[in-house]
């Protein structure tokens, strides 16, 4: 009897067995009537996934492309037999470099459909002999009553160890049949069918792959339409307020004089009152207002003028002087005949409105005096 092993327990075939070639994994389970159970092979690479859908080895694909691991095809199922229902014959030397492990699924037929999962099993294993002389080399026996609703599970794997191969006991179950454990493992499967005996990869289907091909072939899925791509309007970026490229013929005439001929271009203008803001000028005034500072049209104020306050002023022909009243570069404010004489009666009628705020409420009481000789 080979060495004992539990669930996730491993040994190297190659000290149990030195010079070891080629070996036979063979897979046993006691089920009841009615449950067909089958077993298969994955041959992965260091990632773990199938080289290609031709390197999942099962009933419907019985050797690998290279002929190292070939399914025996002998599967029964049959209830009440102890040795092995089904074997995979695994020629250690022939086995591609780039395989880094072989893998041996088991699977329910139908499970999902017919009520049956891994939990009906009153016992199942897989065993490693040398193919030369039948001694067996490793076992590993799944213990009854420890699954339950699995309806496929990974029993074991062969696998590399530098010049070595070893096996370890996996015990992994699945709720989704053989379809879950191919999928998992990199393999296109087309999924059972009602009728269908079990999933199989998409080119074994396509390849007419053995004499029983059950997977049936998945009709076409019909591509989306293509969805148009819209069209982006990216806004032209306005031109900068300080530009002073022209901006060709322009309907508008200057700003500050329409003698001046078209404004053609545009400007900043601070004005005294305001918020900056852009204007159309003529090639002179624009010139005179990006090169003088603010404000631009107001001429020079000598009647108004205090000591420690000398007026700046930038008159031009053809711009007119301010009103008295307009404040001056410095901040000051002057004010005209005019605004002196509002700012009077507005004075006079406030304080007649605060004598009449401060009063007394009772009538003014009129005492005459009378002075005799």
């Amino acid at each position: 009897m080979g060495v004992p092993l539990t669930k996730g327990g491993n040994v190297s075939l190659s000290k149990q067995a030195p010079g070891l070639a080629a070996v036979t994994v063979g897979l046993g389970w006691q089920v009841g009537a009615g449950c067909e159970l089958d077993a298969s092979a994955l041959l992965c690479d260091r990632a773990g996934k199938v080289l290609s859908d031709q390197h999942f080895v099962f009933f419907n694909n019985l050797s690998s492309p290279d002929g190292s691991v070939r399914h025996s095809g002998s599967g029964s199922g049959s209830s009440g037999v102890v040795g092995d229902q089904e074997q995979v014959l695994v020629d250690l030397a022939r086995v591609p470099g780039d395989v880094a492990k072989i893998v041996f699924p088991v699977s329910i037929y139908e499970g999902a459909a017919r009520g049956q999962n891994f939990g009906q099993l009153r016992g199942a294993h897989i065993r490693v002999t040398d193919q030369e002389g039948g001694a067996e080399l490793a076992r590993y026996d799944l213990v009854a009553g420890s699954l339950s609703v699995e309806t496929a599970m990974v029993f074991g794997e062969l696998y590399r160890r530098g010049a070595e191969w070893k096996f370890r006991a996996v015990g992994q179950g699945y709720v989704s049949g053989l379809a879950g454990i191919a999928t998992d493992y990199g393999v296109d499967v087309l999924r059972e069918a009602p009728g269908a005996k079990s999933p199989a990869p998409a080119s074994v289907v396509a390849d007419g792959g053995g004499a029983n091909t059950y997977a049936p072939t998945a009709p076409p899925v019909p591509s989306a339409p293509p969805v148009p791509t819209p069209t982006v309007v990216v806004p032209q970026s306005p031109m900068g307020a300080n530009s002073s490229q022209p901006t060709g013929s322009s309907p508008m005439t200057c700003f500050f004089d329409p003698s001046h001929g078209p404004g053609t271009t545009p400007v900043t203008w601070s004005p005294q009152w305001g918020v900056p803001r852009q204007i159309q000028v003529c090639g002179g005034c624009a010139q005179r207002v990006q090169t003088t500072l603010p404000p631009y049209y107001t001429p020079p104020q000598p009647s108004y003028s205090q000591q420690g306050y000398p007026q700046q002023g930038y008159s031009q022909q053809g711009y007119p002087a301010p009103h008295a009243d307009h404040q001056d570069q410095q901040g000051g404010r002057r004010f005209g005949t005019g605004a002196l004489i509002g700012a009077g009666a507005a004075g006079l009628v406030g304080g007649a409105l605060l004598n009449e705020a401060f009063s007394d409420d009772e009538p003014d009481v009129i005492v005459n005096n009378y002075y005799e000789d």
